[in-house]
């Protein structure tokens, strides 16, 4: 028996191979998470510059990449491309989720105002409901603690046609923002001050866990100052206020639009907005700050 070492067809073998499927394409918009193949490191897109694409792990380190093949989404191989520039068919909508009007220009400021608790509440409010409050010409200001809330309200002595609107975290039953609420509420009448409050700790937790890669907020003793805690829980320096503040623009970073935020304090914002909007019908004079 002889044996022919060359076959008639010397891509007979080959041809008989699945042939491999180019992968998808994934445009790398922001805030995708994908995993680079050859490093393993997995992070979200922060942002893309030319043919490079930034990721940002769940620690917040951050790394550039070749747009292009070799990584995985949803454990999949995709080819990532530079995200469109096209703009979105049909009305353009607010972080909030308002129809934004063409051209929508600032207006003169209302008398009425929103206040909030801390810093982090108004850079929170204004990112997701900004453009809403310029059109409707409502200032947010913040009052660094909920017990300064009395003695704010005296010195702007509001009215039904000068309302206040206030956001106060933690806002539950037995708690002392819900004490200081109360008494301010039996103080002014409903007519002028509308108090509301999401259940949360702090403004941090009313972002989706989600947002950060984790399943929830780390649960943290009260014997622990919170944001300290929560930092340390999650991997991050938390030394000195510069790494708390640090700590706030890398969550505030993840927050896109309305859809970041728990319902919770959603819902507690547009009444504020609906309230101190329907008391005033004039404006200050002062414009929009």
């Amino acid at each position: 028996m002889t044996f022919d070492r060359y076959s008639s067809d010397v891509l007979a073998d080959f041809s008989r191979r699945p042939v491999r499927e180019k992968p998808p394409t994934k445009e790398a918009a922001f805030d995708l998470v994908v995993e680079d193949v050859a490093s393993d490191f997995c992070g979200s897109v922060v942002r893309t510059e030319g043919k490079m694409v930034e990721l940002e792990d769940r620690r917040g380190r951050r790394r550039m990449f070749p747009l292009g093949g070799g990584f995985l989404f949803e454990g999949a191989p995709v080819i990532l491309v530079a995200p469109s520039a096209a703009r979105p068919a049909g009305a353009l909508r607010t972080a909030s989720g308002s129809v934004k009007a063409p051209d929508a220009r600032a207006r003169v400021a209302r008398a009425s105002r929103i206040f909030v608790e801390g810093r982090h509440d108004a850079e929170l409010v204004e990112k997701v409901w900004g453009d809403d409050l310029r059109g409707e010409g409502v200032v947010v200001e913040y009052l660094e603690g909920v017990d300064h809330l009395d003695a704010v309200l005296k010195q702007f002595r509001p009215t039904s046609a000068r309302r206040v609107g206030v956001l106060v975290d933690h806002l539950v039953t037995g708690s002392k923002e819900t004490r200081i609420a109360d008494a301010v509420m039996r103080a002014q009448g409903e007519n002028a001050v509308l108090i509301v409050g999401h259940p949360y700790i702090d403004i941090w937790q009313a972002v989706k866990p989600g947002r950060l890669g984790i399943e929830a907020w780390p649960s943290i003793p009260r014997s622990i100052e919170w944001k300290h805690g929560i930092c340390a829980s999650l991997g991050w320096p938390h030394d000195d206020q510069a790494d708390i503040a640090a700590a706030w623009q890398r969550i505030l970073g993840r927050v896109r639009t309305y859809t970041d935020l728990e319902p919770e304090l959603l819902g507690r914002v547009e009444q504020l907005i609906d309230f101190v909007t329907s008391g005033d019908h004039s404006d200050n004079g002062e414009g929009a700050r």
